[in-house]
């Protein structure tokens, strides 16, 4: 009779519903922490690549489109460097 009270009245279909509860909520918040884990780790995977200095290509098309050198610098940079 103490049980029943202890469960809200429902007995032991009282017990199964807080077994179900109690699962769903370990459940819920194992997925939580693995959802948090994986977003924090991408987003310094992102901020490291993201930080990454430019190449000394990108550095000489950035001066040859603003202008600072001409043509034939910038193709004479691009072959020493010896990438096209």
């Amino acid at each position: 009779m103490m049980m029943c009270h202890w469960y809200g009245g429902l007995g032991w279909i009282g017990m199964v519903i807080n077994l179900i509860l109690s699962v769903s909520l370990i459940i819920g918040v194992v997925f939580l922490v693995i959802w948090i884990v994986k977003r924090l780790s991408n987003n310094d995977a992102a901020r490291i690549f993201n930080n990454a200095a430019p190449s000394a290509v990108e550095i000489a098309k950035v001066r040859y489109v603003k202008g600072e050198i001409t043509r034939e610098e910038f193709q004479k940079l691009v072959t020493d460097l010896g990438t096209r």
